[in-house]
């Protein structure tokens, strides 16, 4: 048996075994591999009858160049900072993105993630922690933001213009950054891809909470049972990371003077997450922070083309 099967074996074992808790540290041991790995050009194996997500899930116009900063954090380690290569020779101020890691994954793990997303304009913003769920270190890390000096980055990010994105334990961390911190109030938007889900990421203290959100949220979540495990009640078992349910209920706590999207990604697990929504959490950042109309096209008026997208279904907006 190949080392990702018997890792997958493992992992069912484990799951079935002890629960979410076993999940989240074989996540920590064993990163997503094999299709789902994010290596240089990974978003080259991603296909969509979409024409917008197709666009948006590939790179930008802009040259990508790089910085880091030290962090006196034990769990942060470093501040990383992916940015157009082009901030270095002018004035202008960029807008920013904050990525709050999955679990065990340090920015410095997937790189080329971030390299992709600067490519379209954005300074996009990592750390090291590899358990984020409380949003404790979001927090640090955007108070540092806010307040750099003496780095190519320092006065250049458009803090009128900054979202905030985490998949799985930083789906739940990039929701507890904004709704439980005071400098949550700085982002604009967020996204999550399969956000732990209120239940059990209570269960680990990763606290937070969405009727709070009073800025655009555009929520995902894969079919895969691995998000989804279709258990009766979703309170007294693993109901996967972030089943239908959980969405469902997430978006009807959000005021509806808030814009908002839910949609899964058809037939996705877990780990797929991240490759899965690139294309259209590009356009969602582009639209907030940039304006960009086209990115727009993917989500707004009656026929939107998520709405007739093959890779998405459960789709429910409110503009």
């Amino acid at each position: 048996m190949k080392k990702v099967g018997k890792i997958l074996l493992i992992l069912a074992v484990l799951i079935t075994a002890v629960g979410a808790g076993a999940y989240f540290y074989i996540r920590s041991k064993f990163p997503a591999t094999g299709d789902t790995e994010i290596t240089e050009g990974y978003y080259k194996k991603f296909k969509s009858d979409g024409e917008l997500e197709m666009k948006y899930s590939q790179l930008g116009e802009y040259e990508v160049s790089y910085t880091e900063i030290s962090s006196d954090n034990e769990s942060i380690q470093k501040i990383r900072f992916w940015y157009p290569s082009e901030l270095e020779k002018n004035d202008k101020p960029y807008p920013a993105i904050m990525v709050v890691n999955a679990s065990g994954t340090p920015a410095a793990s997937y790189e080329p993630f971030f390299e992709r997303l600067a490519s379209w304009g954005f300074v996009v913003i990592g750390n090291e922690d590899g358990q984020t769920g409380t949003g404790e270190t979001a927090s640090i890390t955007l108070n540092a933001v806010l307040n750099l000096r003496e780095t190519v980055i320092a006065g250049r990010i458009d803090t009128d213009n900054m979202g905030i994105i985490g998949y799985s334990q930083g789906g739940a961390g990039a929701l507890a950054a904004l709704t439980e911190y005071e400098n949550g109030k700085t982002y604009k938007t967020i996204f999550t891809g399969s956000a732990a889900y209120k239940f059990m990421a209570g269960n680990f203290g990763w606290n937070y909470d969405v009727t709070e959100i009073n800025i655009p949220y555009f929520m995902t979540a894969g079919t895969g049972k691995s998000d989804d495990a279709g258990v009766k009640d979703i309170t007294k078992e693993y109901a996967g990371v972030c089943p239908l349910e959980s969405l469902i209920e997430n978006y009807n706590s959000i005021s509806t003077d808030v814009m908002k999207i839910r949609a899964r990604a058809t037939g996705a697990e877990h780990e797929e997450m991240l490759m899965r929504t690139d294309g259209y959490m590009t356009a969602w950042m582009l639209y907030h922070l940039q304006g960009n109309e086209e990115a727009g096209k993917a989500f707004f008026s009656d026929d939107a083309e998520i709405l007739h997208n093959t890779n998405w279904q459960d789709i429910e907006k409110n503009s």
